[in-house]
């Protein structure tokens, strides 16, 4: 797990003391050793921060060069099946240099061109320079766990691991990308290709581009190696004694494979479905006791650490739990903006943080459960995407939502899942209203220039069959949820610490699975994740887990009009909202004076205008200290 960052410059404009500068920034992500590779006439740059994991020798630091010399890679990530490739190269004879996955790759690009990204499975984003050819090579694995940004202007491309490394590297700031602003405010997050910044973009997951130094830079075309609408089959898997039997050998191979680490490695256990199963597979194949962390919410709600703790005491793991308070929270506040870059607003990141930091005191990697909920339909907005397509649904949709207007908060949230406005923008109404975001109608009010266009984000490609409402949801969660929030959130807080997070349930080979497996084996009998469940209680007791589904977050809605209340009250300011003039202040004061009376679930609107507005005015501020020196 590293940072990259690099460049093209035909015309010069970017030095090789810019894009040191850009590599500093994402010292968190490799504290233990940084390089650059810079071409002769310094056009092209390449700079590596690397977090060693396997092969912890200088021979596998990077920039690192072919065999033959010719080919050059930065690579942030890993590739699980490293082993098996390895064995599939012909290395004329010569042994590899290292017991990197990074030599691998390389070697494997050298012989095969980009047509091997397709065979690896890991996470990764990468460069690698021919430097006989003067192609630059730019790819992102399959799902979209590791990040990467592009910035292009004529005479110049440069890219990074994070946000922030842009404008570091070209030194000035650039202009906020308003088009992102109403995405934001519906989502919660802004979705590729969109970031913050205009001219800024997230480079697609499954994808490489190529860029030929010779022919300008023009030619910057992305090619897809893999989609998820690519491998959606025809026929589902139905018969449960075969689905289940492949799941379990998928989830031992795939758990078995990231376990692999010269460094120590442990799993977070929230004490949920899916991180139960990671760390309940992790224990029984793994050596010696497994380390498991887990956080403890200082609110009865949100807290399921006494789950974890009997879910650790049944697999006799090696448990540790940090209780979290205000004070914890308080103390973070002001990292994270700086960790996420640009608007973000899953209040999870903060416990998500907690737990990343209390790991890195005992591990270097930590195996997580994300995607459970997406691959196998564990989320209540995939039952309402099954309400909202039932004919009857269309008939009482607008007397369901009037007559909740008129009764309190609880009916009025549910009423807000009939108050859509496009029903061809149902998916994303869906996802908006499940987090107690602004709906179409209201960002129409909100919004000092009303914008925002949903219908493209909301179509889904032609597949090779026709998925139900829940499956559509499903596969929407996949391509956007999952890919710009729940994995962002879990790689800026990870890397922070300077902690490598992997995601056994995202091996490419368990998410073919689970899109064919059958909707009737993920909620069968009222219950969610079914078919999951049923693999996790062969190594695990099921009434532990006989509750309620809690996400993972902070009491937030509480916390807003306690000791975050001065965030409330600085970033909804009718000084603040004006200085900007994205939102209008009126529509602003009326849901917090709402908020503050009793309508607790408009607390994550609040929280949206709030981590906006705090973005755009620590913006601002960075820009008059660039301007001023």
């Amino acid at each position: 797990m590293c940072g990259i960052a690099g460049y093209v410059s035909l015309a010069q404009t970017i030095s090789e003391d810019d894009l040191r500068r850009g590599a500093a920034v994402l010292n968190h992500r490799g504290p233990d050793a940084d390089g650059f590779f810079f071409t002769e006439d310094k056009r092209v740059g390449l700079a590596h921060r690397r977090l060693a994991i396997l092969d912890l020798s200088a021979s596998a630091n990077q920039p690192m060069f072919s065999a033959n010399g010719r080919f050059c890679i930065v690579f942030n990530g890993e590739v699980y099946n490293f082993r098996e490739l390895a064995a599939q190269l012909g290395c004329g004879g010569k042994t590899l240099r290292t017991t990197s996955d990074t030599e691998v790759i390389l070697e494997l690009f050298a012989q095969k061109g980009p047509a091997c990204f397709a065979d690896l499975n890991g996470m990764f984003a990468l460069a690698i320079f021919d430097t006989e050819q003067q192609i630059l090579t730019l790819a992102r694995d399959h799902v979209g766990i590791k990040p990467l940004f592009i910035y292009q202007e004529e005479n110049a491309l440069v890219f990074g691991s994070e946000l922030k490394t842009i404008p570091a590297v070209i030194g000035r700031s650039l202009p906020v990308n308003q088009q992102a602003i109403p995405f934001f405010l519906h989502l919660g997050f802004i979705p590729q290709p969109l970031t913050i910044y205009e001219g800024v973009t997230k480079f697609p997951a499954g994808h490489y581009a190529q860029v030929a130094i010779a022919a300008g830079l023009q030619l910057f075309n992305s090619t897809p190696f893999w989609q998820l609408k690519d491998v959606i089959e025809p026929q589902t898997l139905k018969e449960e004694i075969t689905a289940k039997k492949q799941l379990t050998e998928l989830l031992y191979d795939a758990v078995s494979k990231q376990l692999v680490s010269d460094v120590p490695i442990g799993t977070f256990l929230s004490g949920g479905i899916d991180s139960s199963l990671v760390t309940a597979i992790a224990a029984r194949i793994g050596s010696g006791r497994v380390k498991t962390f887990s956080i403890a919410i200082d609110d009865g709600k949100h807290n399921e650490a006494a789950y974890a703790k009997r879910v650790a005491a049944h697999l006799q793991t090696e448990h540790h739990e940090f209780e979290v308070k205000e004070k914890e929270v308080m103390e973070l506040v002001y990292q994270f903006l700086p960790a996420y870059d640009e608007p973000f607003a899953d209040s999870s990141a903060f416990p998500t943080m907690m737990v990343s930091r209390l790991a890195r005191q005992h591990v270097t990697v930590a195996l997580s459960g994300d995607g459970g909920d997406e691959l196998f339909h564990g989320y209540g907005m995939y039952a309402w995407a099954n309400r909202l397509s039932n004919p009857l649904a269309k008939i009482i949709k607008a007397p369901a939502y009037s007559a909740s207007r008129l009764l309190n908060s609880r009916f009025q949230r549910i009423g807000n899942m009939f108050g859509y406005q496009d029903r061809g923008n149902i998916i994303t109404h869906i996802f908006s209203q499940e987090q107690y975001y602004f709906r179409e109608q209201e960002l129409n009010k909100l919004l000092v220039v009303p914008s925002g266009d949903f219908k493209a984000i909301n179509r889904l490609p032609q597949l090779n069959r026709k998925l139900e409402s829940a499956e559509r949801q499903s596969f929407w969660d996949f391509e956007h949820y999952l890919k710009d929030d729940l994995l962002v959130k879990v790689d800026r807080a990870s890397m922070q610490y300077s902690l490598e997070s992997r995601v056994p349930l995202l091996d490419v080979r368990l998410v073919e699975f689970a899109f064919n497996l059958d909707e009737s084996l993920k909620r069968k009998e009222g219950a969610m994740k079914y078919l999951l469940k049923q693999v996790l209680y062969d190594h695990v007791p099921k009434e532990i887990f006989n509750r309620p589904k809690w996400g993972f977050g902070i009491p937030l809605a509480k916390w807003l009009k306690s000791d975050l209340k001065f965030l409330l009250d600085k970033y909804t300011s009718k000084a603040m909202i004006e200085t900007y003039n994205a939102v209008n202040f009126s529509a602003v004061d009326k849901l917090k004076k709402e908020y503050l009376n009793g309508t607790d679930y408009l607390f994550n609107r609040l929280w949206l205008i709030i981590i906006l507005h705090w973005w755009l005015d620590e913006n601002e501020r960075k820009q008059m200290v660039h301007k001023h020196g």
